[in-house]
């Protein structure tokens, strides 16, 4: 962490700041501290997350938990971006905890990342850890790096989805579940 601070010390200065002005002293461990925090996803372990929480069940029907928010960084201008995610599957013989679901989605959003790449390990972990029928995620998301610089536009969205297996294939069940979100979100 001492790096951090240190690497933050020189770049407020090169910002044209002082480091050792009043309300900037702790600014540089703060922000150590605060990236620690955002990129905690690096040194956490998805076996470790679920904790055995993967359980025989014969249900065959899709499971959707939808609106799970998420922060994550941008790799391009370590800008923000957040909205919510959107996961399902179809079971084949296991289930998950749902509240490691939303803690899946943490793992990856708390790195360096790329909204796509975000989504797509979400969905390839799921697929990994229950091998169900089929695997969706849709992620929306507002990014800082489109509204405060660059292209300034505040109101814009932007939506990435991975449909693996039956939500691949069959357009009626990829329709169920998109409709699944319209309908949580009016």
């Amino acid at each position: 962490m001492d790096s951090i601070v240190g690497l933050t010390k020189s770049l407020l200065t090169e910002v044209g700041e002082d480091p050792d002005r009043e309300g900037l002293q702790r600014t540089p461990l703060r922000v150590a501290q605060s990236l620690r925090f955002l990129t905690q996803g690096y040194s956490q372990d998805i076996e470790t997350i679920i904790n055995g929480a993967i359980y025989e069940e014969d249900y065959d029907e899709m499971v959707s938990v939808q609106n799970i928010e998420f922060y994550s960084l941008c790799e391009h201008h370590l800008l923000p971006f957040f909205g919510q995610c959107h996961v399902a599957y179809i079971p084949d013989g296991k289930i998950i905890g749902l509240g490691k679901i939303p803690r899946i989605v943490d793992v990856f959003a708390r790195r360096l990342q790329l909204q796509e790449r975000l989504t797509n390990q979400i969905a390839q972990t799921i697929q990994e850890q229950l091998n169900p029928r089929g695997v969706a995620v849709v992620m929306e998301a507002e990014h800082l790096c489109m509204m405060m610089r660059g292209v300034e536009k505040q109101h814009s969205k932007t939506k990435t989805s991975a449909m693996l297996g039956g939500f691949r294939k069959d357009r009626r069940t990829r329709m169920e579940f998109m409709e699944l979100i319209r309908s949580s979100s009016r």
